[in-house]
């Protein structure tokens, strides 16, 4: 088969994965597509919380003439025992002939294993094809296996002087209903939203996807977490009083009050003690990272607002930033949109690299990568 007509599965394939993007944490959002006699037979993507499997799911779907097909897979199949048999059995046993793989898989249980076995078995295997494009669309999980925390996007609504609200602290809405649409379109691809103290309590957001139809039945949507080191989250806030029908988690610092934890747990709340930053004194926020990775986050959304933007900023947290820009100004007295970053100098400078602009009404969106 042509190299064209690879790229072309695959990029199909990497398609059908993205569905999964938010729902299948702590797995990684695979597709695949099963081509035979250049005609698609079955397809698959890793279905809510991670099971089944998208290679299973196409086979599925495929039947009997998966025999002698070709499998475009975006991630290397598994090859160990979870909770489901592994994928590199069920497509030896359904007879592919041929397996195209975007990457390999870099957890250790798999990591070349499964392209082994597949071809101990007399698959012919080609790999790396659109290669980029996958590792971008599993960045969260490849950062969770390796850095042991999730990726981290930090999303910002912000007028052209960089502010997110007037001195007073008003900032519905500084940007237009479709650019607010795109952003909760944003949330549902991520496994978690993260907000610090202020935001929690002076907006009392209910950080919940609100699209009908983006959410797949059954499932709560993102986890909200709070960063909040003195708990002065009120019981009354909204985040609480829905804890027990979305997943909501606060970051917090040890020896706070036990009534205090003890309420909130009660209302529904996951509490989780971490470590202070030295300089600050506020929940380290690397700690923090890596404890959400450990129970199973890989994509974080950060909403706000500018102390703990600066924080992760500062410390080289920020994988990707979706910038909202909204064509008006707030002048310097209002809230600026990212806190003191304390740097010496322009070389010192946080940079990113633009990778799309989009424009949504009047506003514009830049989507940005960190420079490595």
């Amino acid at each position: 088969m042509a190299v064209a007509d690879d790229l072309a599965w695959m990029r199909a394939a990497l398609t059908l994965a993205r569905r999964g993007l938010g729902n299948v944490w702590p797995n990684p959002a695979v597709g695949c597509v099963i081509v035979k006699d250049g005609v698609v037979v079955g397809r698959g993507w890793t279905q809510p919380g991670g099971r089944p499997h998208a290679e299973t799911e196409a086979l599925g779907r495929a039947g009997e003439k998966a025999r002698g097909a070709t499998a475009y897979v975006t991630l290397e199949p598994c090859c160990h025992w979870g909770r489901t048999p592994p994928c590199t059995d069920a497509m030896i046993a359904a007879g592919i002939a041929r397996a195209v793989i975007a990457m390999r898989d870099p957890d250790p249980r798999v990591n070349g294993e499964g392209v082994s076995r597949l071809l101990a078995a007399g698959i012919d295997v080609t790999e790396g094809v659109a290669e980029a494009e996958a590792q971008a669309v599993n960045q969260g999980f490849v950062s969770r296996i390796r850095a042991g925390r999730p990726m981290v996007t930090l999303k910002l609504a912000a007028t052209l002087d960089g502010r997110i609200a007037a001195a007073g602290g008003e900032s519905r809405w500084i940007t237009g209903a479709p650019s607010r649409r795109l952003a909760h379109m944003l949330r549902a691809t991520h496994d978690a939203i993260l907000v610090g103290a202020s935001t929690a309590t002076s907006d009392d957001p209910a950080l919940t996807v609100r699209l009908p139809g983006v959410v797949p039945p059954g499932r709560p949507g993102p986890v909200r977490v709070v960063a909040d080191g003195r708990l002065r989250l009120p019981l009354t806030s909204v985040l609480v009083a829905t804890a027990r029908e979305t997943p909501t988690w606060v970051l917090t610092l040890p020896g706070n009050d036990q009534g205090r934890i003890s309420a909130l747990a009660e209302a529904g709340c996951t509490v989780i003690a971490v470590a202070p930053d030295r300089a600050t004194g506020q929940p380290d926020m690397a700690e923090g990272l890596r404890t959400l990775g450990a129970r199973g986050i890989t994509r974080l959304l950060v909403e706000g607002g500018g102390t703990i933007a600066a924080s992760l900023l500062a410390a080289g947290l920020v994988d990707r930033l979706a910038w909202f820009g909204a064509p008006a100004l707030l002048g310097a007295d209002a809230v600026p949109a990212v806190g003191a970053l304390a740097i010496p100098g322009i070389a010192a400078m946080p940079r990113f690299r633009r990778i799309a602009l989009t424009e949504h009404g009047d506003d514009v969106l830049l989507h940005l990568v960190r420079e490595e």
